[in-house]
């Protein structure tokens, strides 16, 4: 039965609340907003790039520059090699050439099919630029105008996104959303100014898991105009990159998202890196770019410990800076670390995930170590001559069997005593007293006194050592220092 009531009263109880709720809630929102936003309501940016805006009023919009708009006003002439920079080493890679067009510097990428050579034994059909992978190195000085004509030759739509360059929105690179895809035969023109120095990263954003995937990648460094500080004598860029290459197969998988058994600096694989070559006393400068698909890398060096100068948001400054011997590079990201090469020697540097310094290792087989075969591979041999049961003592065996072509999952380095079993993201940095060229100079002399070897029966009983023996800790109370 409907019963009439009056909500006369109801009603002006529900105003009176809703007038509260809007003078408690919605009036504080109202003023961030007009303290935030301008007349226009445009958000407000730092005028510094990097760098958080400071408390108190917003600038007024006529007071903002473009963060390009600095350097574009001063025409910088473009910069020199050797004049205004350090150039920059790309082991294993080589830097874009470039040249200048009424004081524009100019360049041109390729998009295209290659065949790439990871190491002695595994050669990959991917993608790349200008035949490599990854891309040759672009190397420019902050304040420079730069014109990269962008060429396709893939089978498929195509665009480059500059990761980390503030620039006009037009010119990020995004296909369908910043610009039209680059069709196949297509050639587009990128033109913007570097307003910032540091370290970069390109890479396609065109379908970016599939072609960023199958190698379209590449560095990008950019000189300081006017450095702070001494200038690196030795300045090397890495581009961390992985795979999901099956084994005896050539195309890297792009859609894998866990298992990566092709690991590469610079698009090699250890033991096909090249070293990093330094002379002692110079300041040497690396670079880390990475763009792997799902995989950080916490990049250790032997022997040095370094400060971790830049980002690719920009220059950390000093008071910020810290002493580390590893540096962890996250996906998406670049790092910069600095130090003096004051201990001579040759230094591996290496991705400290122990599965990333292995070469196309399976992990479809049971866990065979401490298992003892007994007479079982010679009974196998008699059907199978070469057989031999792996992975009882560890994944390094003195024996070697036949793998299947195109394939490096037992590939190793002959030191200078003995094999270094390594793979994967390794390289090694070589500190020497003297050099009359950066070339390779081979193994490391020490000196004498300077090396682990094996002790002496005279000096494991000088010092109380039975190695036959079984030693566990004494409780700390038997502890005696003499």
């Amino acid at each position: 039965m409907y019963v009439p009531v009056d909500c006369s009263g109801t009603r002006k109880c529900a105003g009176r609340m809703l007038r509260a709720i809007h003078a408690v809630v919605l009036a504080p929102v109202v003023l961030l907003v007009v303290c935030v936003l301008p007349a226009d309501g445009r958000p407000v940016h730092s005028h510094q790039h990097g760098v958080q805006a400071e408390e108190g009023p917003a600038p007024p919009v006529a007071a903002l520059e473009l963060p390009w708009a600095g350097v574009a006003r001063k025409a910088h002439p473009p910069g020199r090699p050797e004049i205004d920079y350090t150039p920059v080493v790309t082991p294993n890679g080589t830097t874009l050439p470039w040249r200048v067009v009424d004081g524009v510097k100019v360049y041109h990428l390729v998009a295209e099919p290659i065949r790439h050579k990871v190491a002695e034994g595994l050669e990959v059909a991917c993608w790349g630029y200008n035949g490599r992978f990854p891309g040759p190195t672009i190397e420019a000085v902050e304040g420079d105008r730069v014109r990269i004509y962008v060429t396709n030759k893939l089978p498929a739509n195509h665009s480059v996104h500059w990761h980390a360059i503030i620039l006009p929105n037009g010119m990020d690179g995004v296909s369908g959303m910043t610009q039209a895809p680059i069709l196949p035969g297509e050639t587009f023109l990128y033109e913007f100014y570097f307003p910032h120095h540091g370290t970069f990263m390109y890479h396609s954003h065109h379908d970016s898991m599939v072609q960023d995937g199958l190698g379209l990648v590449g560095m990008i460094v950019v000189h300081p105009r006017n450095p702070i500080g001494p200038r690196p004598d030795r300045d090397f860029a890495l581009m961390l990159h992985t795979w999901n290459v099956p084994v005896g197969t050539a195309r890297p998988d792009p859609a894998e998202m866990t298992d990566f058994n092709v690991l590469t600096i610079n698009g090699k694989a250890f033991p096909g890196t090249e070293p990093l070559v330094a002379q002692l006393g110079q300041r040497v400068r690396i670079r880390f770019g990475n763009l792997s698909a799902m995989d950080h890398h916490p990049m250790h060096l032997h022997g040095y410990s370094f400060k971790v100068i830049e980002t690719d948001g920009g220059r950390i400054p000093e008071s910020a800076q810290w002493p580390e011997t590893t540096v962890l590079v996250p996906v998406g990201s670049t790092r910069a670390i600095e130090f003096i090469a004051d201990n001579p020697g040759d230094w591996l540097m290496h991705c400290h995930m122990t599965h990333h310094m292995m070469n196309q290792m399976g992990h479809d087989f049971p866990n065979m170590i401490g298992v003892d075969p007994g007479d079982l591979d010679e009974k196998i041999r008699r059907l199978l001559p070469e057989y031999m049961t792996m992975g009882t003592t560890g994944m390094v065996h003195d024996m070697h069997m036949r793998v299947p072509a195109n394939s490096i999952p037992m590939l190793e380095k002959d030191g200078p005593y003995g094999r270094i079993t390594m793979g994967g993201m390794t390289t090694i940095l070589k500190v020497r007293e003297q050099l009359d060229t950066y070339e390779d100079p081979g193994w490391y002399r020490h000196p004498p006194g300077t090396m682990a070897r094996k002790a002496t029966a005279e000096e494991l009983e000088a010092d109380g050592i039975a190695p036959g023996t079984e030693v566990h800790p004494a409780p700390a109370e038997h502890i005696h220092h003499h």
